[in-house]
């Protein structure tokens, strides 16, 4: 008997993939990210170069689950807080305030469109409904965020020109950060010869294939895997996370071709790393059909969880090093605990 056979949301999560990759194809991996953060109730960020089809892999992502409510909001220099979470406007007539609210409100998924072109003030006003889900208003109630709610964002890493850097606050409130680069010369081809997808009607080939109630039953059920999670994965996460940390002994270990890393990371992930690692980490072995958690899971979500959370040291920004060459040793350094379980054949498990 199959996994999907088993458990009929799995097949609804695959359907999902499978109408995502009419209009956006290849980025395997990057859209099975997109649905782990999905289910596991995280926000996404997405990195490429112009033209590589971030804002239509979100729009499509939107566009196939039903009873789903999204907006869009274009982050710029002159956007203020205001323009996100909403406003209190005096109404002369009535001779109070009137609250107007902002895109953020009322919907399930938000576009957050070139987020770096926006200030740091700005950019704050996404903290609170990113981690609290919910909005603080000064003389209003609290307004509280629909549920599911995930922010999914795109930044240009080309222009420099009219940007900001995202602060360390804002990129710790995301699971992922997923990096899109061109596709293969193959999947070039069928974009070009897939000429339904070209124009502005490409969403009309998108179906509903999954309701947002499906995907609030499949969080329910991640978690209770997450809370299941047996102490020597949790003690796995946590070597990984530590490992990161310069101040952390464990930390020198970590080495590439003899050597270590101190001229290179300035800081190392907070808890939320360890914490997003997991769910992510639950969210695989529930594709997979298990009911536990195995390091090849841990394995499977680190990258994406991590790379935008180790601060680099000046030096290391100079010399255009990347954070996943770190990751790389930072696996092969820190010893597996437990057992591994490969998993079962599955559409979004990683091959």
């Amino acid at each position: 008997m199959s996994n999907q056979t088993q458990n009929p949301m799995i097949a609804k999560v695959n359907a999902l993939y499978k109408e995502i990759g009419k209009v956006v194809i290849g980025y395997k991996d990057v859209k099975r990210a997109l649905l782990v953060a999905l289910m596991s109730d995280g926000h996404v960020l997405l990195e490429s170069m112009p033209g590589l089809a971030k804002t239509m892999l979100i729009n499509t992502l939107q566009t196939a689950i039903s009873g789903a409510k999204s907006n869009r909001i274009q982050f710029n220099p002159d956007l203020k807080p205001n323009d996100v979470i909403g406003v209190r406007i005096f109404n002369g007539v009535l001779g109070k305030y009137e609250f107007t609210p902002g895109p953020i409100l009322g919907c399930h998924f938000v576009l957050a469109d070139e987020l770096n072109r926006a200030t740091a003030l700005t950019q704050s006003a996404l903290l609170q409904p990113m981690q609290e889900r919910f909005i603080d208003i000064p003389g209003m109630p609290r307004q509280i965020l629909n549920d599911p709610f995930m922010v999914m964002a795109t930044i240009n890493p080309v222009e420099q020109e009219g940007t900001f850097a995202l602060p360390e606050a804002q990129l710790d409130r995301f699971m992922f950060k997923l990096i899109m680069t061109y596709v293969s010369r193959e999947d070039e081809i069928k974009v070009l010869k897939n000429t339904q997808v070209h124009g502005r009607k490409a969403m009309d080939l998108i179906k509903p294939v999954i309701s947002v109630d499906e995907i609030l039953q499949i969080r329910t059920e991640i978690e209770a895997l997450t809370a299941n999670a047996s102490d020597p994965i949790v003690e796995y996460i946590t070597d990984l996370m530590r490992a990161t940390r310069p101040v952390d002994p464990t930390f020198k270990k970590v080495k590439a071709n003899g050597k270590t890393f101190e001229d290179r990371i300035a800081y190392g992930a907070s808890p939320r790393l360890g914490i997003w690692v997991l769910k992510g980490a639950a969210c695989m072995a529930w594709l997979s059909g298990r009911d536990h958690i195995n390091p090849d899971d841990v394995k499977a979500v680190l990258r994406d969880c991590l790379r935008h959370r180790l601060i680099l040291t000046q030096e290391a920004v100079f010399d255009n090093f990347s954070a996943d060459e770190f990751i790389n040793a930072l696996l092969e350094s820190v010893p597996v605990v437990g057992p591994t379980n490969p998993a079962k054949p599955n559409l979004l498990v990683r091959k």
